[in-house]
């Protein structure tokens, strides 16, 4: 089993989480705190239902996920995760419709790369989408 993270860093994964959910930060911001708490990575598992944050050291933590009542698609649609994506980016879509319209385009699950800017989007047959962040 796996260390836990730090107090502080465990503090910045909560917070991030708890704003991303309520719509009031967005993805720029929570990867430049979780970066800045010492988080290099997350890993967030919609069949789950949870968030798994990773420090460099192996420690981690875990934050439950509230998922909508939306079912993961069958097919994997990156056309429309890549909106989705862009949408989040104007700020034209909140998290929770992110995840909404994750889920529907067939998305089980996604891993942040922080200090590799870039995000990886999985289908449930092994599908990967990458978006790497803007410059």
């Amino acid at each position: 089993m796996s260390a836990k993270l730090n107090e502080a860093s465990r503090r910045a994964a909560e917070n991030c989480a708890h704003q991303s959910h309520n719509g009031t930060i967005d993805f720029g911001s929570v990867v430049r705190a979780l970066g800045e708490a010492g988080i290099e990575s997350y890993f967030t598992d919609y069949r789950r239902g949870e968030h798994t944050y990773y420090a460099p050291g192996g420690e981690t933590h875990v934050i439950a996920l509230p998922l909508p009542d939306v079912a993961i698609a069958n097919a994997f649609d990156a056309d429309a995760v890549t909106q989705a994506v862009r949408g989040a980016q104007s700020g034209a879509v909140k998290y929770a419709e992110f995840v909404s319209r994750t889920l529907a385009a067939g998305c089980v699950g996604y891993f942040v790369w922080i200090t590799g800017r870039q995000v990886q989007y999985f289908g449930r047959r092994g599908e990967v989408h990458v978006e790497r962040f803007p410059q």
